[in-house]
């Protein structure tokens, strides 16, 4: 169970340019390929006619303050139909895009070479027909793989045979449950939001989303025929679907117009989905819902929660649906408390913060008399250990805690003994594999570092002992015995340590040369995991640092580390991303301007503060799908996430304290007049998560209020949402986009001669 969901004119160019061959090195002052000065790398390109986007100046108030947004008007009325159909974007906002997405191919004609190159070495890093491991659910094996060239997974199963857990046998025994690669086929987008089958294993429910809002579509397939049923479930949400025990029927969400999960409904198989039983309404436009089952497959989950606060009810997996009976509540939302739930024999396991339990314990509850005054601790809470998710199992309880900015999977029985699973890096990740089963003494797991490929391990919970079952392969060849894996703390203005994670190669100098990549996110609590990417090593083997800031706002360090970046301390996330830099700075690995900062979403907040706070530090920043506008968004209740976010952020409407925390920070109002470096901002047309018209206006507003620097360019994708493409190797090309302009940035380029 895993905690927390928390997804045209053409100019042409006075220069062209090429990435040098990639030799495994930092660039070197006396090779041929010496970079040139940081301010003319992109000098060229200044020449070029920016677009004019129309002002229509637009006056807001709030608490006494009178700002002007010339950009506000990006925003059409219709923006909720526009997420259902693009096609519904009037003309004139429509025109402003196009423009921006020319200017930008202007802007970056020359490193189309660089681009494809890019995406060459980054598809060749793939396994093109990459398969998962098999996971056993009572007969059968059910994996995922892909074709060779295939953008789409293919969903499969066969029959489990006895003592086989890998599926090694006869593959013409092999059923495809759902090919995505088929069933895409005519989408200008595709997405599987899930394919889950049925506990009697002869129905899958899938979900897909053809347009890229996050609106999920659900139909069923019967396994024995092949066909689907008639029924579609529309504007369902992808993080929830649960099959009851006797494969009826499954519980999903539906979300509102505004996008917001609102509903918790039943589908009982050849029903009309309109007359679908509502099993439970959110009345609040603040809470989240999710719906799961029990590893034990008893119980179905209700969880509404907030960014701070949760509750639970719960059903059983096996109960007549429409007989008038309702969900049960385990404890009602209590401001500030959260907590979530499995299943064990007769009780509940819940991971909650009550009793100020800021990093979390475990606590149990009788079924029958789950609220909070009968819950008893059974892990408890630890200042120094983060229990970020867990599952239990018919023997064994299995948590991941985060300790010192480092994960640990930890193994105990019922009766409280434990033991965790060893590692040896100085900076990893490890993950629970979710599987199907509950009576089980096997743990599938998995580990990864930034040099070290991927390894899935099974894991005996009783004797202890460990067996590989699949290692990532890189078919272009891979040493991990290159790269250097480093984890050491920054030091913030206010004195804390602030953890950072290095990937370089071993012979890159340092002694300042070495540009550098810094990413980071800094928001929700979220952790970014010390992973293996075949994509960064593009960079990297080209004498590029890769960096990971891990600042206040996320939890790498714990609850607390969260609770110090949010509200009133948020810009602790800002000022700790830029100690990172200048630390970086003062070991040694890189200089000022030869640093490029990069960060998505929320991570686009960090990297538009950050630079806003020191733009003279930076060599380029890459923004995708930024959350830069802020005080407007937050600021306007009806757009579909604000709500929950006056938790993270604040509610500045009613408010004047936390309208000036926001105000102090959102990269949109807060741009100085000052030389800023290169800026490549990326958005959806169809995200509902952050809106086209964010990253439109501030670019927009990059190039009126700065002094000088850029250019400053956007690219728009006008058929996805959030995440961009779903497709494997349109979402590599979008990649390489970014990480060509990177690269142009911190000069790993030279003129053509």
């Amino acid at each position: 169970m895993v905690k927390f969901k928390l997804q045209p004119l053409y100019a042409c160019l006075l220069a062209c340019m090429f990435v040098a061959a990639c030799s495994g090195q930092a660039p070197n002052e006396e090779d041929e390929s010496t970079l040139m000065s940081y301010e003319d790398y992109f000098a060229a390109e200044r020449a070029i006619n920016e677009p004019d986007v129309e002002k229509k100046p637009v006056e807001i108030t709030q608490h006494g303050e009178t700002r002007i947004d010339n950009y506000a008007w990006l925003r059409v009325e219709n923006w909720q139909d526009v997420l259902r159909d693009p096609g519904q974007l009037s003309d004139d906002v429509r025109s402003v895009l196009d423009t921006e997405n020319a200017y930008y191919e202007a802007v970056t004609q020359d490193l189309e070479p660089l681009r494809k190159t890019l995406f060459e070495e980054m598809r060749a890093r793939l396994k093109e027909d990459e398969s998962s491991v098999p996971l056993p659910d009572g007969p059968w094996l059910y994996w995922r793989s892909f074709r060779t060239g295939g953008q789409y997974p293919i969903f499969k199963r066969k029959p489990l045979k006895a003592g086989d857990t890998q599926g090694t046998f006869d593959d013409d025994l092999e059923e495809i449950l759902f090919d995505g690669d088929q069933e895409s086929k005519g989408a200008e987008f595709f997405s599987i939001g899930f394919v889950a089958h049925s506990p009697d294993h002869n129905f899958i429910a899938y979900g897909v989303d053809r347009v890229g809002s996050e609106y999920y579509t659900i139909k069923v397939r019967d396994l024995k025929t092949g066909d689907d049923l008639a029924e579609a479930v529309e504007s369902a949400d992808r993080d929830g679907i649960a099959w009851d025990a006797q494969s009826k029927g499954f519980y999903y969400i539906e979300r509102d117009d505004n996008q917001r999960p609102k509903w918790v409904k039943y589908h009982a198989l050849g029903a009309d989905p309109a007359s679908d039983p509502v099993i439970y309404e959110e009345p609040g436009d603040d809470f989240f819902l999710s719906v799961s089952k029990s590893q034990s497959g008893a119980y179905i989950f209700i969880t509404a929660n907030s960014n701070t606060t949760s509750e639970v009810r719960f059903v059983r997996a096996d109960a007549a649906i429409g007989d008038g009976s309702a969900p049960q509540l385990i404890e009602p939302r209590n401001n500030g408390v959260e907590y979530y739930v499995d299943h064990h024999d007769e009780a509940f396991y819940i991971l909650t913060n009550a009793d100020e339990a800021v990093n979390f314990k475990i606590v149990t509850a009788p079924v029958d008399a789950p609220a909070r005054a009968n819950w008893r601790d059974f892990i408890a809470h630890r200042a120094d250990a983060y229990i970020a998710n867990y599952t239990t199992y018919k023997d064994y309880i299995v948590w991941l805690e985060r300790r010192d900015a480092l994960p640990h999977l930890v193994i105990a029985d019922y009766q409280g003994e434990r033991h965790e699973v060893a590692v040896d890096e100085a900076a990893y990740s490890l993950g629970m594999v979710g599987g199907y089963e509950y009576d089980t003494k096997v743990l599938r797991y998995s580990y990864e570092s930034p040099a070290t490929p991927e390894e899935t391990f099974d894991y005996d919970m009783a004797s202890r002992t460990r067996s590989l079952v699949k290692r990532q392969e890189v078919p272009s060849g891979h040493d991990k015995n290159r790269y250097i894996v480093e984890r050491f703390k920054a030091k913030a203005p206010d004195g804390a340590g602030v953890p950072v994670t290095v990937l370089r190669l071993k012979d890159t100098p340092l002694d300042g040369s070495a540009p550098t990549l810094l990413y980071g996110y800094g928001s929700y609590g979220a952790t970014i995991p010390a992973s293996f990417s075949t994509s960064i090593l593009s960079l990297v083997d080209r004498g590029v640092i890769s960096v990971i800031a891990h600042p206040r706002g996320g939890a790498s360090l714990g609850r607390q580390w969260y609770l110090d970046g949010k509200l009133e301390k948020k810009m602790n996330t800002f000022t700790d991303f830029n100690a990172v830099a200048d630390d970086l700075i003062a070991r040694g690995y890189t200089a000022e301007k030869k640093i490029v900062i990069y960060g998505g979403s929320a991570g686009g907040l960090l990297v538009g503060a950050a630079v806003n706070l020191r733009p003279e530090l930076y060599a380029g920043v890459l923004a995708a799908v930024p959350f830069v506008d802020v005080l407007n968004t937050i600021s306007d209740g009806e757009l579909p996430l604000t709500p929950p976010e006056w938790e993270e952020w604040g509610n500045p409407i009613t408010s004047e304290q936390e309208y000036g925390w926001i105000r102090a920070y959102s990269p949109y109002e807060n741009i100085a007049a000052a030389s800023y470096p290169p800026v490549m901002a990326t958005g959806g047309l169809t995200d509902y998560r952050v809106t086209y018209w964010e990253m439109s206006k501030w670019v927009a507003r990059l190039r009126d209020d700065t002094n000088g620097g850029g250019p400053f360019v956007l690219r728009m994708n006008m058929g996805a949402g959030h995440a961009g493409s779903a497709a494997r190797f349109e979402s590599l090309d979008e990649r390489a986009h970014l990480y060509a302009f990177a690269l142009k940035a911190m000069g790993v380029v030279k003129k053509e001669q």
